[in-house]
């Protein structure tokens, strides 16, 4: 069944257009052909209605907030996040992983995320799923999606299969992900822990000539690169390529050892490389609860240092990977609330912020006549404690309504 973009009035008691400080009392949005009308005071907002289309179906929430729906950076659709999630998504078969994705998708929108940035599956299978969701055949965010990491041969989650050799494998391995319908192009310039036998988080996998032969290929055909990167040297080298954002950023020099480097941070802001510190909505919280909560700030310290240094930070959870949740993206965002961001700062990283950072700023992550109607309704005062955020009423997806907990035209094995 294809859901179509409704013509829809929303009215909330606040509004929230996206950046810090900017609300509106008594505020409605009016949707269109899934963009946004017209958005404002009520009053104004409802003459607009009553010239165009006295008949659009109205939602009236006074007592809710309404805000651009959320931007997660950083996850993959393909994994469970199950105790192997790995083993998982390659013993599944198509039809069943292509069933747990759409489940995976519809948990996000159901936690108010109408974007999201896929940055390693199966065979592609992120982008029948982004081209599903845009059709409205299913429900579920904006995918914004990677298919194949570039990694050397049995590197770093080669088991997405994007090995490459040399440089022409790396050019070749580019072209082929563009062909394949990617949004963006992921690079693997250090090791992680999910991969036995590979380089390890803070080893580097590639040099600063690779990646830069990786971004200019990429640019070439119009995609940004997302480097997954924890080691300072492979931050360097990345940085050095010209990236457009930073994966996990994690700055390590060792196991357990990072080390602040004021020249990273001052490369990225000088060429506006974005950091996605991913975090799961409970890795903080046990943190907090096994190492006491001193361990668990020092070990999050790298946000708050890179923010005081001017990097744009853009919130994701790494969904999917080992105890990496999809439905709870407020869990990772209260992290930089228990860190000390205001709650409305937070909210501008997950929206205005991300939108930026990931290239699609004049699509999404504000409230403004023109851009998508990507909405996040919710009971409360969310730009004053994120803990409302929890309380959704309503979720827009590029104008298509969505009912958390609703039955919803699912594949069979999703439901």
């Amino acid at each position: 069944m294809i859901n179509q973009p409704e013509a829809l009035l929303i009215t909330a008691g606040r509004l929230l257009r996206g950046p810090v400080g900017d609300v509106v009392t008594d505020g409605a949005v009016l949707v269109r052909d899934g963009l946004i009308a017209a958005e404002g005071a009520r009053a104004d907002v409802i003459a607009v209605v009553a010239d165009v289309d006295p008949e659009v179906r109205r939602v009236d929430l006074p007592h809710a907030t309404m805000l651009p729906g959320l931007i997660n950076g950083h996850v993959h659709l393909a994994m469970d996040g199950g105790t192997d999630p790995v083993a998982s998504m390659l013993g599944s078969s198509p039809r069943r992983l292509a069933d747990d994705m759409a489940l995976h998708a519809v948990q996000l929108l159901d936690c108010g995320v109408t974007t999201v940035r896929d940055l390693g599956d199966r065979a592609g299978m992120s982008v029948g799923l982004r081209d599903a969701i845009a059709a409205g055949a299913l429900p579920g965010p904006r995918v914004l999606a990677a298919i194949a990491p570039l990694t050397p041969p049995h590197g770093h989650c080669w088991f997405f299969g994007g090995e490459v050799a040399d440089a022409e494998e790396m050019r070749a391995m580019v072209r082929r992900n563009a062909a394949d319908g990617a949004d963006v192009i992921k690079v693997m310039a250090s090791g992680g822990h999910i991969t036995p036998g590979a380089a390890r988080m803070w080893e580097s996998q590639f040099s600063a000539d690779e990646i830069a032969t990786i971004v200019t290929e990429a640019n070439e055909l119009g995609l940004p690169v997302a480097a997954h990167a924890h080691g300072v040297e492979s931050i360097e080298r990345a940085i050095s390529a010209g990236v457009s954002t930073i994966e996990h950023c994690t700055l390590l020099v060792g196991e357990n050892r990072p080390e602040h480097r004021l020249d990273l941070a001052d490369g990225m802001v000088e060429r506006g490389i974005a950091a996605c510190c991913t975090v799961g909505s409970d890795d903080w919280r046990t943190t907090a609860a096994e190492r006491g909560e001193r361990a668990a700030r020092d070990l999050y310290s790298r946000l708050t240092w890179l923010d005081q240094h001017g990097v744009t930070l853009v919130p994701g959870t790494d969904g999917g990977v080992h105890n990496a949740r999809f439905d709870d993206f407020v869990g990772a965002l209260e992290l930089y609330e228990w860190l000390g961001f205001p709650a409305a700062r937070v909210i501008e990283l997950a929206t205005v912020s991300a939108a930026a950072a990931l290239g699609v700023g004049d699509l999404t992550g504000r409230i403004a006549a023109g851009l998508a109607a990507d909405l996040l309704v919710v009971d409360g005062e969310p730009d004053t404690g994120l803990a409302a955020l929890r309380a959704v009423r309503l979720v827009v997806a590029a104008g298509r309504t969505h009912q958390p907990g609703a039955a919803h035209d699912l594949p069979s094995q999703a439901r």
